[in-house]
């Protein structure tokens, strides 16, 4: 049986290590926090369980609801029956983006010509646009040469219409805003997610804690096939030493045949060989971060179990009450993307901004007692998908044997995405099990829900 050792875990590092403990691997897995999850995690506060992030996934995201069949789990991120996104302005009346039950293309186009945040000329010009976006191939080199904003305008496209109808969708999937963003990334995004299916931008929100959807399964998971989980453990290098890769740790050294190292590409390069991986190549791809504040007021506030939102600092809003546990009132969070602005700023100075913004949109909250603020700052959320950033991105394989990489960076072909990291790390443990077989180990074969 291959021994290999999967540093890091994150969605990636508990693909990978699940996928390999399904091909009848030895799998030790090592995470240098005292728990799962990686960059999806939940904490407790006053007996309510918050979320880092507010992470939702598509009916398109095949490889992430996989995973989550595979741990059994499935059923704690219900999926919309037919996408609904309710938009909401200060002021105004809510409009909502809302699919039909005809096929793609035909499924979006009612909900286009009748979204109000834009006038007729302009919802006539996103139509077109959606047509020759739909055309578009992700994978041509040439779409990550430009922005997704400088294609918009050349394709009719108002600064309210990016601002009011691309950028609801291109903020949060790509965490970078049209001006900035790949037209490659958003081109994937918008293929894959809402143009080349009538039911792939299908909603699915966790309804429960991301720590059980994904940290507690995945360690029973792989409790149940035999592998080892190793949390509090930091990893300080990974060396290949003849035909063995030794993995440094804090209390040892473990060697093993194979390492999948799923950390964050602002740190791999310190972990792997030198020449693993392009050091500079991967500073480049910089990082972008996401702010969550989670409001707890005394009553209900928001009528929704989510909304994007226009014409405010505000940009998507989740009721996360029935989640958090909380017995009393509503619990709202507030989801930031590319949050530059708010970054570095203190609970007091977040409250004093958006508590205000949330009572000029949702008129019961100008009379709610505001029971608890908490903020989750994420600095280095997701790397910056810009133009360029694809040749950037490297596989799963490197050119030291035995030392393989996984995370939503790799080039999985989608952005920071949950479905990217579950891609990258599916990828990881398919390389390593490739490897395996040419030289000539013995590997069981492949469980039902390992490897696809």
């Amino acid at each position: 049986m291959s021994r290999v050792a999967v540093v890091g875990g994150g969605l990636a590092g508990l693909s990978a290590a699940v996928s390999l403990a399904d091909g009848g691997v030895d799998v030790t897995l090592l995470e240098a926090r005292p728990r799962l999850g990686g960059a999806t995690f939940s904490f407790e506060r006053d007996g309510r369980w918050l979320d880092n992030g507010q992470h939702v996934a598509l009916r398109c995201c095949d490889a992430y609801l996989g995973f989550l069949e595979r741990l059994g789990v499935a059923d704690r991120l219900p999926v919309q029956p037919r996408l609904r996104v309710p938009v909401l302005r200060p002021g105004k009346p809510p409009a909502a983006l809302a699919r039909n039950g005809l096929p793609a293309p035909l499924h979006l186009a009612p909900a286009l010509l009748r979204y109000a945040p834009l006038g007729w000329r302009e919802r006539i010009r996103a139509l077109t646009a959606a047509a020759a976006l739909r055309r578009l191939d992700p994978d041509d080199p040439a779409l990550d040469e430009r922005t997704f904003g400088d294609w918009l305008r050349d394709h009719g496209q108002s600064a309210r219409a990016i601002a009011s109808l691309w950028d609801l969708i291109c903020l949060p999937t790509v965490n970078l805003p049209a001006d900035v963003a790949s037209l490659a990334a958003a081109a994937k995004v918008f293929r894959t997610g809402l143009l080349d299916a009538a039911d792939a931008a299908d909603l699915g929100i966790p309804a429960v804690p991301l720590g059980r959807l994904h940290a507690e399964p995945a360690a029973a998971a792989l409790a149940e096939a035999g592998a080892q989980v190793r949390l509090a453990t930091a990893v300080r290098a990974v060396r290949r030493r003849d035909d063995v890769i030794a993995v440094v740790c804090d209390d040892g050294v473990l060697e093993v045949d194979a390492a999948v190292v799923a950390v964050p590409h602002t740190t791999v390069a310190g972990l792997v060989p030198e020449g693993a991986v392009d050091a500079a190549a991967l500073e480049t791809l910089g990082t972008s971060p996401i702010v969550n504040i989670h409001v707890h007021y005394d009553r209900r506030v928001l009528d929704e179990p989510f909304a994007a939102v226009l014409d405010s600092p505000l940009q998507w809003l989740f009721d996360r009450t029935a989640s958090a546990g909380v017995a009393r009132g509503q619990l709202v969070a507030i989801s930031l993307s590319h949050a530059v602005d708010e970054t570095d700023r203190s609970v007091a100075e977040l409250r004093a901004r958006f508590l205000p913004e949330l009572e000029r949109l949702l008129p019961r909250a100008r009379e709610a007692a505001v029971l608890d603020v908490a903020v989750t700052h994420e600095p280095r959320a997701t790397f910056r998908a810009v133009p360029g950033s694809r040749r950037l991105r490297p596989g799963a394989t490197t050119s030291v044997p035995g030392v393989y990489l996984a995370g939503a960076w790799t080039d999985t072909g989608w952005p920071a995405t949950m479905e990217g990291a579950v891609r990258s790390g599916l990828a990881a443990a398919r390389a390593v099990l490739d490897d395996d077989a040419r030289r000539e180990l013995r590997i069981a074969p492949l469980a039902a829900g390992g490897v696809r």
